[in-house]
């Protein structure tokens, strides 16, 4: 469910959100704007605090927790309701857990290896990442030949421009930008911004 929800939004806005009131009403904005699917981040104290008041507030957007690095992460993120799980990159361990979680999960890569091996653990959705820094459209356009039965969410530097370019190559099937919502628009409560921005998103379908 969560792929085909993924290949029909086209971009995973990311989200670096630090204030609970602030994700209240960032919730409500996304849900209004139509907004389905979302990444917030675990990079804060608050961050499993935050997803679970965002979920009462808009109960029809889905979302995921990202920046899970291990098990205890997994648990809190589990704990706050996350519809699924996205990590920066994959250990051996991570991925066990990931595997035993019972969360749709987009383990993070940034080469072949990681790539095989996270598929040989089970998952043929993975995020790419950091996409540009890694070698960017080039880099999945050479992999796509020796592992076609693996399909990316990229992410990491892409920008509303680049995206479209990402989302063209065949084995991509979404792309994540922190660019929807920027942590600078987020604290700044600039909602028409971060709007005009969702439309953007509607413009690449």
């Amino acid at each position: 469910m969560i792929i085909e929800r993924l290949r029909a939004a086209k971009i995973l806005p990311i989200l670096d959100i630090e204030d609970l009131a602030i994700g209240e009403e960032l919730a409500g904005v996304l849900q209004n704007n139509g907004l389905e699917i979302v990444e917030v981040t675990m990079r804060h104290p608050k961050a499993a605090q935050i997803v679970k008041a965002m979920k009462k507030i808009a109960p029809a957007l889905i979302i995921g927790m990202g920046t899970v690095k291990s098990a205890d992460d997994i648990v809190r993120a589990k704990d706050a309701g996350a519809d699924f799980l996205v990590s920066p990159g994959a250990s051996p361990r991570l991925l066990s857990a990931l595997a035993k979680s019972g969360l749709p999960s987009l383990p993070g890569v940034a080469s072949a290896s990681e790539a095989m091996t996270a598929y040989e653990a089970g998952f043929s959705l993975l995020k790419f990442f950091p996409a540009e820094a890694a070698g960017g459209i080039a880099w999945l356009k050479a992999i796509k030949g020796p592992l076609p039965e693996i399909s990316f969410c990229p992410t990491g530097g892409i920008s509303a421009d680049k995206a479209s370019e990402y989302l063209a190559l065949p084995n991509v099937i979404c792309a994540g930008g922190s660019w929807v919502a920027n942590k600078a628009l987020i604290a700044a409560r600039d909602w028409s911004a971060i709007e005009k921005n969702i439309k953007k998103i509607t413009g690449l379908k």
